[in-house]
């Protein structure tokens, strides 16, 4: 029995989320999986409650299209970045909030493990900001690798990279 069948990588489009490959193509070689699972979540738009700003539905529904349609190019062309390594890989785009989004998708898809990367914020830090992957972690019942952007050296000014970020 292989140990994960199911890797599920949550990704915005930024270098920061992208600082997990690394770890995928690890786990994707040493654990053979069925599947890598790329996944983006377009989060509904918060539009700002004014008396003097109104938008339409249908201008609402047109930005909505356009980010998903963003999203699915993204995923495609990193499951063909991968597909050129040899990494069977699927995508999903999801809509809703992100961490509950994906922390739903994760146990009704059965999958085994979320590679997801992270800030490192902590403190004050995430008290302003948030963060989806500590969310993700408190709420998912699937197992979760989180991945630190930053070494703790570039925190403190030093110039080497983090492992997670080498190839």
């Amino acid at each position: 029995m292989e140990a994960y069948s199911k890797v599920l990588v949550p990704l915005d489009g930024s270098e920061l989320a992208e600082t997990v490959f690394p770890q995928v193509r690890a786990i994707s070689s040493a654990c053979r999986p069925g599947g890598i699972i790329f996944v983006r979540v377009v989060e509904p738009i918060l539009w700002p409650v004014n008396p003097g700003i109104d938008i339409s539905p249908d201008v609402a529904q047109k930005i909505e299209t356009e980010q998903r349609t963003e999203a699915q190019d993204y995923l495609h062309r990193t499951k063909e970045l991968f597909s050129k390594e040899g990494i069977t890989a699927a995508t999903e785009v999801l809509f809703g909030y992100a961490a509950d989004s994906l922390s739903v998708y994760a146990e009704e898809k059965g999958v085994d493990l979320i590679v997801l990367a992270t800030h490192g914020r902590s403190g004050i830090g995430r008290w302003v900001w948030g963060s989806v992957a500590d969310r993700i972690l408190r709420s998912s019942c699937v197992p979760v690798m989180m991945v630190r952007a930053l070494s703790c050296d570039e925190r403190s000014g030093h110039s080497r990279k983090a492992a997670a970020t080498t190839g």
